[in-house]
């Protein structure tokens, strides 16, 4: 009798731990033939709000916070924008706006005063700003000043306890970091989209005069304009300023300015109203085969002048078409865009040694700088 007690124990013992695997790892097993019982399998709860991995949750949260929605509205009929290939700069209908209509975009808060960035074509013209924060709260905004030159405005909104935006390091960035655009794409509301840096130094668009954009793959529609780029600790990178596109939406092209050149503009507008750049009233070009057989140009690389305005910084100093500048103050200039950063970081009124090329003689002439003029309005 005992040995059969102990054989039957045994036996349950076996069988209850077989039940309790297949349980646990296949419950379907144990469901009777035709049940239509729904049987789900629930993932395991996250505990604490543990973030997944990959997630780029904490960085949105951080960031999101500061970047605003940006509706203005203009009294006249605005002028057409940018021809193809860029017709999707992030701001309103693409087909120009009618007589008492509004437009879109966004804006990063950058100070607890109040201080907002975002793109000068966003606010060009426009009667009435308002500002609305991640937080549903609304103020009118004042233009404090703008730049078109680099298609950089700043605002100022009067609230209390502002989120703020906390400025990263463009300069350290590197193709293929990963970023996060934030911005109000077709009105619909705060938007996170996630990409890499694309490609590092973008000139030469035909976007702006002073050129040295971030390009990116994340998408970014038309409203984001003026909204951050940031980086993966939520901090900002550049403000998203036009896309590539035929259509009106992502390719997966886009355009910011770095928040090196963001904070320069900031900084200056708040300290003077305006942003005080060099110009030496030249009309440049980069080494071509043509302009180099056209004006017999001997020097191996710089900057061909192909015009000079009369009565210009340039001109007086003796500058003259043909003539090609290879240095100023000792740093080498090898294209168009290096010419312009490097003559409007001059100061006007102070005399600036340029090196210049003329056929076979190479000229050091002193040139002192003027105001630059501020540009036309935009066509945008």
């Amino acid at each position: 009798m005992k040995r059969v007690w102990l054989l039957f124990s045994q036996s349950a013992t076996v069988l209850l731990a077989a039940y309790f695997v297949v349980s646990t790892l296949k419950p379907g097993w144990l469901a009777p033939r035709g049940d239509s019982s729904l049987a789900l399998l629930q993932a395991p709860a996250v505990h604490g709000g543990e973030v997944p991995p990959g997630s780029f949750r904490l960085a949105a949260q951080k960031a999101s916070t500061a970047v605003v929605s940006i509706n203005v509205s203009h009294s006249s009929r605005r002028q057409s924008r940018l021809p193809e290939p860029w017709p999707g700069f992030f701001h309103g209908d693409p087909e120009g706006e009618a007589e008492g209509a509004s437009g879109m975009g966004s804006g990063v808060i950058v100070s607890a005063s109040g201080y907002v960035l975002t793109n000068n074509h966003v606010v060009e013209g426009a009667d009435q700003i308002e500002v609305i924060l991640n937080d549903h709260r609304r103020a009118r905004a004042k233009v404090i000043g703008t730049d078109p030159d680099s298609d950089l405005a700043v605002l100022k909104i009067e609230l209390d306890r502002l989120p703020v935006m906390v400025l990263g390091d463009s300069d350290k960035l590197q193709v293929g970091d990963q970023v996060l655009a934030i911005g109000n794409p077709f009105g619909v509301g705060q938007t996170v989209t996630a990409g890499i840096v694309s490609a590092l130094g973008r000139n030469q668009l035909g976007i702006n005069t002073f050129e040295n954009f971030i390009q990116t793959d994340a998408a970014i529609n038309p409203g984001n304009s003026g909204g951050a780029l940031v980086d993966v600790h939520g901090n900002l990178l550049g403000i998203n300023t036009a896309i590539y596109s035929r259509s009106g939406g992502s390719l997966g092209i886009g355009f910011a300015i770095p928040v090196a050149t963001a904070k320069q503009v900031l900084e200056a507008i708040v300290k003077d109203g305006q942003v005080t750049r060099g110009w030496i009233g030249v009309e440049p070009n980069d080494l071509s085969a043509e302009l180099r057989e056209t004006f017999g140009v001997l020097a191996p690389s710089g900057v061909i002048i192909t015009g000079v305005l009369q009565g210009g910084p340039a001109a007086k100093a003796g500058i003259v078409p043909g003539d090609v500048i290879v240095s100023i103050a000792g740093t080498p200039v090898e294209d168009v865009s290096q010419l312009l950063a490097q003559v409007a970081a001059l100061k006007p009124g102070a005399s600036a040694q340029f090196s210049v090329q003329r056929k076979k003689l190479v000229l050091e002439l002193a040139i002192t700088p003027g105001l630059r003029p501020r540009p036309q309005k935009s066509n945008r």
